[in-house]
């Protein structure tokens, strides 16, 4: 399904620059919005998803159909919810295709670019997710759970683009190391409750990436806390 973005948060392609957005001077900025409009012109943003019911077991999280989530991060942010809304999204293979043109020609435009398409994505799934709660009135919804976050494996990526049937209707696949194809996509599970639920935020002590973080390290952080 088609879906449009017009516009991506500089300060976000700043911080995954890892350069926090106070201190970049005019010409930097100018760089990033140079590139920001280059890769919006080439992005070709699609998605999929599909609800299922859901059971929280021991090892996991159980879909209607069989397919366990395993580990007990999802479960337990999981927790209170009946349903989850499954989706992927993509930029398409023509950001990719123009990030490593890029990288042939110049390598610090390139890594803007990959920036860029970073934060891109992630503003198609907040649009993903908009859209998806409202297809829910009433319900409560935790923050959206992606594979490689807390204990939740990259092993489940192909599973879950099967049930999204992904390769068609999207153009994502997963490599045989469990890595998205475009580059820049993302696979996502969003509880969903009948009742109100405690809120929960992303943060730096779930994330798996926390021991070799480079914006703590720097003293800041991503932005998703």
């Amino acid at each position: 399904m088609p879906i449009t973005i017009s516009q991506i948060n500089t300060a976000e392609v700043l911080r995954c620059m890892g350069c926090p957005p106070e201190k970049a001077d005019g010409v930097l900025t100018a760089q990033v919005e140079s590139c920001a409009r280059e890769l919006l012109a080439a992005a070709r943003p699609r998605w999929s998803w599909r609800a299922a019911e859901i059971a929280l077991e021991a090892d996991g999280v159980r879909l209607a159909g069989g397919l366990l989530l395993p580990g007990k991060d999802l479960r337990t942010h999981l927790a209170g919810c009946e349903r989850a809304v499954l989706f992927c999204a993509t930029l398409g293979a023509e950001a990719d295709a123009l990030i490593r043109r890029t990288e042939r020609l110049d390598m610090a435009k390139a890594l803007i670019l990959d920036c860029c398409a970073s934060a891109a994505v992630e503003e198609v799934c907040d649009r993903i997710e908009a859209e998806l709660q409202e297809k829910f009135p009433g319900c409560s919804f935790p923050f959206r759970y992606s594979p490689g976050y807390g204990d939740l494996p990259l092993e489940v990526q192909g599973p879950l683009l099967d049930l999204l049937d992904a390769p068609r209707r999207a153009g994502l696949c997963a490599t045989a190391s469990h890595l998205l194809t475009p580059r820049k996509s993302v696979t996502a599970i969003l509880g969903v409750s009948s009742g109100e639920i405690e809120k929960k935020k992303r943060s730096c002590l779930g994330c798996p990436a926390q021991g070799s973080c480079q914006y703590r390290k720097a003293g800041g952080h991503c932005g998703i806390s």
